[in-house]
């Protein structure tokens, strides 16, 4: 599991970056906290962090359960894969949100397998397979 465990902080390190280049952002630009809003490149890095933490909620236990019960090699690639989809999603949104479409799709189809996977295989514990 070392490797399913260093892709869930990558993951969390992505999050924590941009979670510091939103307070950059915030001086930036002159949003007093606590403002949400202001100048769009701000909201932009805002919603990016805020976004990325909407994901984490399903991508950490769903990484973590589908290492351990379906197959740590797999979960390791599918989370690479949902890292990469982040990195390009902040890319994409930064540049044009009307772009981010690639990555959130990315995002959402890793985390979308790796929770299918996972009820597969509860269901086939369940019924002894």
């Amino acid at each position: 599991m070392a490797w399913v465990s260093a892709i869930i902080l990558l993951a969390l390190l992505h999050y924590m970056i941009v979670g510091s280049l939103v307070g950059v952002a915030r001086g930036r630009y002159k949003v007093a906290a606590p403002a949400t809003t202001g100048h769009p490149m701000f909201e932009r890095w805002f919603r990016v962090h805020q976004n990325s933490l909407e994901l984490l909620i399903a991508f950490i236990p769903s990484m973590w359960l589908f290492g351990w019960w379906v197959s740590q090699a797999w979960a390791t690639g599918i989370g690479l894969v949902y890292v990469a989809a982040r990195v390009l999603y902040t890319v994409q949104y930064l540049k044009d949100p009307k772009t981010r479409e690639i990555g959130a799709g990315l995002s959402f189809l890793a985390i979308f397998v790796l929770i299918v996977g996972c009820l597969y295989k509860a269901v086939a514990v369940g019924f002894g397979y």
